[in-house]
């Protein structure tokens, strides 16, 4: 299992009503993480065209523990759980920079679909040897 990290600033827009970041943003920073990881490895958007699919989310569950407020610098952390066939389960956490107490756990369901039609295909072999490498934290700023 290859651990990911990556940093994110919490932005004032991403506010709700109560000066926390509204629940539906988090959305965003799972998916930011997932495509700085995959970018990590090398597997760009632009190899992704190359093999004609794209990973699309299919389905999230988020549990929200602590709320985070703008000018929070967000430590988030994924990994794959498994990938076979068409899917991929990604894992994530999230913590404010150096601190220990989680604020949010998730996991998404990511499905390898054809570029044209939006059907799943099975994940390439490649992409499944990237993923599943076996490889020291990093964290990108």
């Amino acid at each position: 299992m290859q651990i990911f990290k990556t940093l994110l600033r919490v932005r004032h827009y991403e506010m709700d009503a109560l000066g926390h970041v509204n629940n539906a943003v988090y959305q965003n920073y799972l998916e930011q993480a997932a495509i700085e990881h995959s970018e990590h490895l090398g597997l760009t958007f632009d190899l992704y065209q190359q093999l004609g699919g794209v990973f699309v989310m299919r389905r999230v569950e988020i549990e929200y523990l602590r709320p985070a407020v703008a000018g929070d610098t967000l430590e988030v952390t994924t990994w794959l759980r498994e990938m076979r066939g068409t899917r991929a389960y990604r894992q994530y956490e999230i913590r404010k920079q150096n601190q220990d107490d989680l604020l949010v756990t998730a996991e998404a369901l990511w499905v390898w679909v054809d570029a044209k039609t939006m059907r799943p295909r099975p994940i390439p072999d490649m992409l499944i040897e990237k993923f599943l490498q076996i490889e020291k934290s990093q964290v990108v700023t």
